[in-house]
């Protein structure tokens, strides 16, 4: 459960930082742009987090299997 709820948050985080970033450069052109500019980088940030998530496992079980990732001891 604790790890869910970690999940939860790093992608409101990553949502909410994409949002600002978005809103900041929409702004730079209009008030509707930094709304829009909100509202995408929002999406974006919220794949970002779900992505990272998933690749961070992915490499870990990449790393398990590569046989070049021994520490060298076996030689």
């Amino acid at each position: 459960m604790k790890e869910r709820i970690k999940a939860v948050l790093l992608r409101a985080r990553y949502a909410a930082i994409g949002a600002a970033v978005g809103a900041a450069i929409g702004g730079l052109f209009s008030r509707n742009a930094a709304s829009t500019g909100g509202a995408i980088g929002g999406l974006v940030g919220a794949t970002v987090a779900d992505t990272r998530g998933t690749l961070e496992g992915t490499l870990e079980d990449l790393g398990e299997l590569d046989p070049r990732s021994t520490d060298g001891s076996e030689e």
